[in-house]
């Protein structure tokens, strides 16, 4: 026969730790299912809607693109988000730029197209400076085709300072006689860049192009250089001229040969793409008086090279530079045939045979 409870008497301990326990257990499951629908809900995707641009700066963290998603409604709570992106190993390969994202897109659909930095095309600008441009023209061009202020550009180009990492040009010489202080490191190349592009982010982007085109020359340039004794300023004042002399690629190295053995000869080079230069206006044909210009850049009256470049060299010319032809001429005369090829002599008698007979072929 069973003993009854004595009224009053107090339930057994274990019972009791189990209840304990069960509570426990019951209160953790409930607090673990509240957590984990918490995690659902603001890690899934929000209402769908139109499509918003968003821009993500450079140097943004991880954390801050996510609030910036949850400000544009594409996420549902950035704090989540960030943990998530953490736990996930993300964030790290987020690229800068603006982007376009719908709110109701899945999360990882954010993330894969952050990682592949999948932006919107942004608005550019596109011009062609030609080869043998001087900065003047350059200047007009792009003001012409309403892409800057000439004077502020031109009021940039002679200013003694860095632009960006560009290198090249801080080889240019602190000279008073520097018609224009940029001539001859304007690359000469197709642009395409940001339509709010300012007169010196295209300097800068033009100044940069003159560094990678040098890089791209052929290994050892600047042990050509050195042996020539010339400097990067100098090699970038003889391609200059033979730029505005030479039409075809072949006679590049040719009149290169030619403008260093007259400086060794030495001769003054009487150049008359110099005289232009220095009259800023180009004439068709110059006259007599032309030629006793007083100026630097005046070869008829100078010995030696002018102070710096008289135009944009392309990168054939600056090889010619680097490489001339090893020859003896001292003279060349253009053909007058329309082939715009010229006649070298080594004596001035040649030269003047060779005036002789380009007349005779005068189209």
């Amino acid at each position: 026969m069973k003993k009854k409870r004595r009224k009053g008497q107090k339930p057994r301990v274990w019972l009791i730790n189990l209840w304990v326990f069960a509570s426990l257990v019951g209160l953790m499951a409930l607090v673990a299912g509240g957590a984990a629908f918490y995690l659902w809900y603001n890690l899934g995707p929000t209402p769908k809607g139109e499509m918003k641009q968003v821009t993500i700066t450079r140097g943004m963290s991880a954390n801050s693109v996510a609030d910036l998603l949850e400000e544009n409604g594409i996420i549902k709570n950035g704090f989540v988000f960030s943990y998530y992106l953490k736990l996930k190993d993300e964030g790290a390969k987020f690229q800068a730029g603006t982007y376009e994202l719908q709110p109701g897109m899945d999360k990882s659909d954010v993330i894969a197209k952050l990682n592949a930095g999948d932006t919107i095309a942004e608005e550019t600008i596109r011009f062609t400076i030609p080869e043998g441009f001087t900065v003047l023209q350059i200047a007009d061009k792009l003001a012409a085709d309403g892409l800057i202020n000439k004077d502020k550009f031109l009021e940039l180009a002679e200013t003694d300072r860095a632009w960006g990492d560009a290198e090249a040009v801080r080889g240019v010489p602190k000279s008073d006689k520097l018609h224009k202080r940029l001539e001859g490191y304007l690359f000469p190349e197709t642009y395409e860049m940001k339509k709010e592009s300012t007169e010196e982010d295209i300097i800068t982007r033009m100044v940069s192009e003159t560094d990678r085109k040098l890089s791209a020359l052929p290994e050892g340039w600047q042990d050509a250089m050195e042996a020539s004794g010339r400097t990067l300023h100098e090699i970038l004042t003889i391609a200059s001229l033979v730029e505005r002399e030479v039409v075809v690629d072949e006679e590049r190295a040719l009149v290169a040969g030619v403008i260093y053995n007259r400086i060794k000869a030495p001769m003054r080079l009487q150049i008359d793409a110099t005289v232009q230069y220095a009259l800023d206006t180009p004439k068709a044909r110059l006259s007599l008086s032309d030629l006793e210009i007083n100026s630097p850049y005046n070869t008829y009256k100078i010995d030696g090279l002018p102070p710096g470049p008289i135009a944009s060299p392309s990168i054939a010319s600056i090889e010619a530079a680097l490489y001339p032809a090893d020859t003896k001429y001292l003279f060349y005369v253009t053909k007058k045939d329309g082939t715009q090829t010229h006649l070298f002599a080594e004596t001035f008698k040649e030269h003047q045979k060779n005036i002789a007979l380009s007349e005779k072929t005068t189209q």
